[in-house]
């Protein structure tokens, strides 16, 4: 787990679906005026260069956040989304990229708060330096997320955004997704979780989302996004999926708009693809 750097797929496919998502998410919960806060339990480095040597050896961004920098006709929830990265480039020149606690910050108000975690020696150090003076606003922990969580559920506004995004690269991982998000749902039922989780051909993420669906949350939604088949061979991410319990209720008819243009933006070839199902009780 230690070993993974977001540092190399920043900004690509997944990152704009989560990202997009996280957005309109923090967008919602900002329109009523009670605070609340955001907990992002895999945080990472908080922002990325672009023209680094991560960035640059595998290039994700460029099929990613790069096809929407100077795309025309987005959809409103797409154009939220890249104003939001453009921010982090004033020149207009797309050479930084945003995590998912950067995002969040923006869209936070003086009540609201950001609660963060990263386990990697080096990303922490960054993430750290990225909030530096901000105060009671950002905490920012050195650690696992999900034992962080259970300490903050349920948070003392009674309204939080909990974005779980591991790196997925041990079968640990899955495990701990389901839970984590089990013993969260138990502090805190009303809270809003998005999981976000890669589409690999390996078995456990394959069943990662009957898993959540088998949690009994009564209201999820659960979006997805294939930029191309499946590798014959079975090596590689070819989309992504969104989990989210208890969504904000605009939440599906704003991905119903988006998502049929933005799987045409990032399709890399045959079998790109999108779902979106729900269930509300």
């Amino acid at each position: 787990m230690l070993s993974y750097r977001h540092a190399f797929h920043a900004g690509n496919h997944a990152d704009v679906l989560k990202h997009l998502i996280l957005v309109q998410i923090a967008e919602y919960m900002g329109e009523k005026p009670a605070p609340f806060w955001v907990i992002d339990t895999h945080a990472g480095a908080g922002r990325y260069a672009l023209e680094s040597p991560h960035a640059t050896k595998l290039g994700e961004y460029k099929d990613g956040i790069g096809r929407l920098w100077d795309a025309k006709g987005l959809p409103p929830a797409v154009t939220d989304y890249v104003d939001l990265v453009r921010q982090l480039n004033p020149d207009d020149q797309l050479k930084h990229y945003p995590g998912s606690p950067w995002l969040a910050r923006q869209l936070l108000r003086d009540s609201d708060r950001l609660r963060v975690f990263e386990m990697h020696t080096t990303d922490i150090k960054l993430l750290q330096e990225c909030f530096k003076g901000s105060g009671r606003a950002v905490t920012v922990s050195e650690g696992d997320g999900f034992v962080g969580l259970k300490a903050l559920l349920p948070p003392p506004p009674r309204r939080a955004l909990v974005l779980i995004d591991p790196s997925y690269e041990t079968k640990g991982d899955y495990a701990a997704v389901v839970k984590g998000l089990q013993e969260a749902l138990k502090r805190f039922p009303t809270g809003t979780y998005a999981v976000w989780y890669p589409m690999l051909a390996k078995l456990e993420s394959r069943q990662l989302p009957g898993r959540l669906k088998a949690l009994g949350a009564k209201n999820w939604l659960h979006a997805t996004l294939e930029v191309k088949a499946p590798a014959k061979d079975g090596f590689g991410m070819n989309g992504s999926g969104m989990f989210i319990i208890n969504p904000p209720w605009t939440l599906e008819k704003k991905l119903h708009e988006t998502l049929p243009r933005l799987t045409e933006l990032l399709a890399q070839g045959e079998g790109a693809k999108f779902v979106l199902e729900s269930e509300s009780v």
